[in-house]
C-alpha cells in the first residue's frame, strides 16, 4: 500500500459551509461526515456487486449470467477500487519506478481477470481498499494524540496599541508589545507576566492536567490557557519563535526522520519487488520444461497468487504507522522525540547521565538554616539582606526572600571579593558577607561546627566578630526518587551524575537518590571528557539528561541527549534529541518505556508479514493455496500489522 505522507495541516478543523444558524428539528450531515462517507463509498459498492456476483454463480439464480454478462458485472465490481491503483502504478512506470506494489496489484488482478478467475480479481483490489481505508484510520488515530497541539494554537492576540487593546493576527505582535489575555482564552506568545500572578492550563504543553500559578515577572508559554482573571504579558519572542510554534514544527519533522529500520524495509522492498515479479515469471514458464502435463494457466495462476502473496504492503505501512503511533503516545505524555531514530536509540541505552540542578533538584535555592549567635535572627538578617541587596548571586535571590519588601537598613560602600564574597557598612558597622576564605583573611576565627556542613553556606561577621551563618540548599524534585528507582527498574544499568555543583553536595544527593557514582565541580567541558570516556566503552550506550543550556554539548555528543524542561530553552529544543516538556524526571522512564514497546510492536509486525508470507507462498507455489489465502497473506496480514500497531496509541502509560 501506499505510504501517505503526514502533515500536520491536515489537523485543522475545516470550515463548515452552509450551517445552519438555527435549530430546525433535523440532524444535518457535516461536509466532513459526507466525505467520509464518500471515501468509503467505491469499497461498498464494490463488496456489494461482489457478494451479489458470487451468490448467483453459488445458486445459478440467472441462467442469464454468463459470458460477457458475467464479464460485465465483474468490471463493474473491479473498476471503484481496481482503478485508483492501476492509475498510480501507471504514474510510477512513467516516473521510472517499475516495481511497486501497485504494479504487482495491477498485474495480478488484470491476470485473473484474463484467465477467468474475476471473483478473486475484485476480491484482491476490494481487500486491498479495506486496508487502505484502516491505514487511513489508523494515521487519524494517531494524529489524534498530537492534535492537542494544533488546538492550543492561538489565532488572535488583544494586543494594546493607540491606547486600547486591539484584537490582531498573533504573526503581526513584535516583541515588548503588551497583550491582553481573558479568562478561558490561550496565550498567544511567549511573554513575562505583567499582572502580579496568574493560573495557567498548561496540559497541552506538558502532558501535565494541574494547573500552574505563575508570579509576576516570569514566563508564560504560548498555548497556555489562561484560567484565573485578565491578565496582562510583555512579549519576548515573535510568534514563529514561541515555544508552541516550534514545538508544532518539531513534531511535524520528526514523522519525517525515519528510523534505520524504516530505512532498511524501504530499501529492502525496491530490491525484494523486482525479484519477485522475476520469480513469477519463472514460475508461470520454466515448469514447461520439468512437468509432463504442464498446463499454462494452471500455472500463470499460481504465479499471479505468488504475486499477490509477496506484496510487501504489510511491511512498507505497518512499520512507519508504528513508529508514528510512538511519537504521538510520546507527544500525548509530554515527551517529544524528534524522529523516529530516537525511539530506537532509547531502547539501546543501558547508562544513564544526569545532570543534577534543574534535572533531580528543583534549581531553586532556599534558606535551610540560619544560625544566629550574637543577635537575635531577625536582627541578624537586616544585615546579612541588606548587604545581599547589591548582590544578583542566585543565593543572595534566596536569602532576599527571607522577608518579602526587603531590608530595613541600607548598605553602603559594599564592595565584592573575588571568590569570597561581600565587604561593606550597615548602620556603621563593618560587615563580611561570604565564605571562610573571606573571614580568615580578615582575622576572624570561624566555628569548628561550620567544617562538616555539606550544604552552601553564607558566614557573617559584624564589626570583627563571627555573628553567625546561613545555610543555602537546592530541594530535589518531588519526584526524584521515583523517577531513579523507575529508571533502574527499566533495566538501565548504570546511573550516573556529573554537576558543576560541589563535589560534596553532589556526592549527597547522590547517596539519598542511590544513584551509582557521583562528580562534582565539572565545567561543561569536564562533562564533555566523562561522557567521552563513557563512550570509549564499546558496549555502552548513554543517555544524557540535562537543563539544555549548560549541557548542550554533552547533549549533542551523548547517543541520547534528553533535555529536561526544554519547553522555554531554545538551546534544549535545538540540541536535545528527546525533550521532557516538564520538569519531571519521572518521565524518562516512560521514554523508554514507550521507545522499547514501539520497537517491540515493529519487529512483531516484522515477524508476523514474512512468517505468514512464507508459509503461504510455499504453498502457493505448491498449487495448494488459492487466490482467497493470498489475499489474506498480503492485505490480512497488513491488516493485522495495522491494528497491531495502533495498540500503541490505546496503551496506558502510567508509570510502575
Amino acid at each position: 500500500m501506499k505510504k501517505k505522507k503526514i502533515n500536520l495541516r491536515d489537523l485543522e478543523p475545516k470550515k463548515q459551509q452552509g450551517e445552519h444558524s438555527h435549530d430546525d428539528g433535523h440532524n444535518h450531515s457535516s461536509p466532513e461526515e459526507i466525505s467520509n462517507f464518500r471515501t468509503y463509498l467505491p469499497a461498498i459498492f464494490s463488496f456489494v456487486m461482489l457478494i451479489a456476483g458470487i451468490a448467483i454463480d453459488y445458486f445459478d439464480a440467472f441462467p442469464f449470467f454468463k459470458g460477457w454478462i458475467r464479464v460485465v458485472w465483474y468490471t463493474v465490481a473491479y473498476i471503484p477500487v481496481g482503478f485508483p491503483v492501476i492509475r498510480e502504478g501507471w504514474k510510477s512506470i512513467k516516473n521510472g519506478d517499475f516495481f511497486t506494489e501497485f504494479f504487482l496489484m495491477s498485474i495480478a488482478t488484470l491476470g485473473a481477470f484474463a484467465i477467468g478467475e474475476y471473483p478473486e480479481g475484485v476480491a484482491v483490489m476490494l481487500f486491498y481498499a479495506v486496508g487502505e481505508l484502516f491505514q487511513n484510520a489508523a494515521v487519524n488515530r494517531a494524529k489524534g494524540n498530537i492534535k492537542a497541539l494544533l488546538d492550543v494554537r492561538p489565532n488572535e492576540a488583544l494586543v494594546y496599541r493607540d491606547g486600547d487593546f486591539v484584537s490582531v493576527n498573533p504573526e503581526t505582535v513584535e516583541i515588548g508589545e503588551k497583550i491582553q489575555v481573558r479568562v478561558g482564552e490561550k496565550v498567544p506568545l511567549d511573554g513575562i507576566l505583567l499582572s502580579e500572578k496568574g493560573s495557567f492550563n498548561t496540559a497541552a504543553l506538558t502532558g501535565e492536567s494541574k494547573p500552574d500559578t505563575i508570579a509576576k515577572g516570569n514566563t508564560v508559554f504560548a498555548g497556555s490557557i489562561n484560567l484565573d482573571g485578565v491578565i496582562e504579558i510583555e512579549t519576548t519572542k515573535e510568534f514563529k519563535d514561541s515555544s508552541i510554534a516550534r514545538i508544532l514544527d518539531m513534531v511535524q519533522n520528526a514523522t519525517a526522520k525515519k528510523s534505520k529500520t524504516e530505512l532498511f524495509i524501504r530499501k529492502f522492498a525496491r530490491i525484494y519487488t523486482p525479484i519477485v515479479v522475476f520469480l513469477a515469471i519463472g514460475l508461470t514458464f520454466l515448469p514447461y520444461f520439468f512437468v509432463d502435463d504442464y498446463v499454462f494457466r494452471d500455472w500463470l495462476y499460481r504465479a499471479l497468487i505468488f504475486l499477490v502473496i509477496s506484496c510487501p504492503c504489510a511491511l512498507v505501512i505497518s512499520i512507519p504507522l508504528g513508529y508514528f503511533g510512538g511519537l504521538g503516545a510520546a507527544s500525548r505524555n509530554g515527551i517529544l522525540f524528534k524522529g523516529a531514530s530516537f525511539l530506537d536509540a532509547m531502547t539501546q541505552v543501558n547508562t544513564v547521565v544526569m545532570d543534577k540542578t534543574g534535572t533531580v533538584t528543583k534549581g531553586v535555592f532556599k534558606i535551610k538554616e540560619i544560625n544566629s549567635i550574637t543577635f537575635e535572627e531577625a536582627e541578624f538578617m537586616k544585615y546579612l539582606m541588606a548587604m545581599e541587596e547589591q548582590s544578583t548571586h542566585p543565593i543572595a535571590k534566596a536569602i532576599l526572600e527571607y522577608k518579602a519588601d526587603g531590608s530595613d537598613y541600607e548598605a553602603t560602600d559594599v564592595s565584592e571579593v573575588a571568590g569570597k564574597g561581600l565587604k561593606g557598612t550597615v548602620n556603621g558597622k563593618t560587615v563580611l558577607v561570604g565564605n571562610k576564605a573571606l573571614m580568615t583573611s580578615n582575622g576572624i576565627e570561624v566555628p569548628s561546627e561550620t567544617d562538616g556542613i555539606v550544604e552552601s553556606i553564607v558566614m557573617v561577621s559584624i564589626d570583627g566578630n563571627f555573628a553567625g551563618y546561613v545555610t543555602i540548599a537546592d530541594e530535589l524534585k518531588d519526584d526524584a526518587h521515583q523517577a531513579i528507582k523507575q529508571i533502574r527498574d527499566s533495566g538501565i544499568s548504570k546511573i550516573i551524575m556529573l554537576s558543576g555543583d560541589k563535589d560534596s553536595i553532589t556526592q549527597q544527593v547522590a547517596k539519598e537518590l542511590n544513584i551509582d557514582w557521583a562528580k562534582g565541580g565539572l565545567l561543561p567541558e569536564d562533562k564533555l571528557n566523562e561522557v567521552e570516556e563513557l563512550k570509549k566503552q564499546p558496549e555502552t550506550k548513554v543517555a544524557f539528561i540535562g537543563d539544555g543550556i549548560n549541557d548542550a554539548p554533552v547533549l549533542a555528543a551523548s547517543g541520547v541527549g534528553i533535555a529536561m524542561g526544554g519547553l522555554g530553552s531554545d538551546v534544549a529544543i535545538e540540541t536535545a534529541d528527546v525533550i521532557i516538556q516538564t520538569d519531571q524526571p519521572s518521565k524518562i522512564a516512560r521514554a523508554i518505556k514507550i521507545g522499547r514497546s514501539t520497537r517491540r510492536i515493529v519487529w512483531q509486525n516484522i515477524g508476523l508479514a514474512f512468517g505468514v508470507k512464507v508459509i503461504v507462498l510455499i504453498l502457493g507455489a505448491g498449487g495448494l493455496a488459492t487466490m482467497w489465502e493470498a489475499v489474506f497473506a498480503d492485505v490480512g496480514v497488513a491488516l493485522l500489522a495495522i491494528l497491531n500497531a495502533v495498540r500503541l496509541q490505546k496503551m496506558k502509560w502510567q508509570d510502575s
